[in-house]
């Protein structure tokens, strides 16, 4: 028993040593830099990045898109929509403004309604197209 738990310590303290040795001859990432780069790249994986949709939407009020018909689809899985509730979902979308659309799916979201899995590749392209236009005007 003692032996596992002296090879935990000293694997942690010599992995502690080779993750410092590798800051410092610049292989690996600082902290600094890893939250910096955090702040400013989505991983990709969602929707909408959760730094820009969930995180900045949080102690704020639900923002309505003209779209209130959308509340009966909570907690509906993204799969399980008819074509009824995708036409209701494109006609809301298709009306948007591009700078809009990441604000939308962040109403979503609070709301707890999933995006019908028809229309997330396009939702993805135009949150994309806007984070871009974003980043260049700084």
């Amino acid at each position: 028993m003692w032996i596992l738990v002296s090879a935990i310590i000293l694997l942690g303290i010599f992995a502690a040593i080779a993750g410092r040795i590798m800051r410092a001859k610049g292989n690996a990432p600082s902290g600094e830099e890893n939250d910096a780069s955090a702040a400013t790249e989505c991983c990709g994986m969602h929707a909408v990045c959760e730094k820009d949709s969930l995180l900045a939407a949080a102690g704020k009020e639900i923002e309505y898109y003209d779209d209130y018909e959308l509340d009966e689809y909570g907690n509906t899985p993204s799969s399980e929509y008819s074509d009824e509730a995708l036409e209701r979902f494109e006609e809301v979308f298709y009306t948007l403004r591009p700078e809009d659309v990441p604000g939308w799916v962040r109403s979503l979201s609070m709301r707890q309604i999933e995006i019908p899995d028809k229309l997330k590749d396009e939702i993805i392209m135009i949150v994309e197209e806007e984070r871009e236009k974003k980043n260049t005007s700084r």
